[in-house]
């Protein structure tokens, strides 16, 4: 359930079933990663947004809505360097 060194975005998809959508495969995994492996560090002010590290390199990550304007969007986790972590959550941990 790692990430790899060369990952830098994950982007979660609605799968069309036809009479219905499910989220895909990497969507999941960004809900695992979000809630059993990656380091909360801040929330932005919408409660969407957040910053997370990664235990194991360091490396920072944004989880932020594909399209905020949906209530239900599909995520997307990216890596961020430090100075926009900063710009965009302020003080952290």
């Amino acid at each position: 359930m790692h990430l790899r060194p060369e990952e830098s975005a994950i982007q979660g998809f609605w799968l069309d079933l036809g009479s219905s959508v499910t989220p895909d495969a990497n969507w999941e995994r960004i809900s695992r990663l979000t809630e059993e492996y990656l380091e909360l560090l801040a929330t932005g002010e919408d409660g969407r947004e957040k910053l997370f590290r990664d235990p194991a390199d360091g490396r920072l990550w944004e989880l932020a809505p594909v399209a905020p304007e949906m209530p239900s969007s599909p995520p997307l986790l990216m890596v961020i360097a430090p100075a926009r972590a900063k710009e965009k959550f302020g003080a952290w941990g």
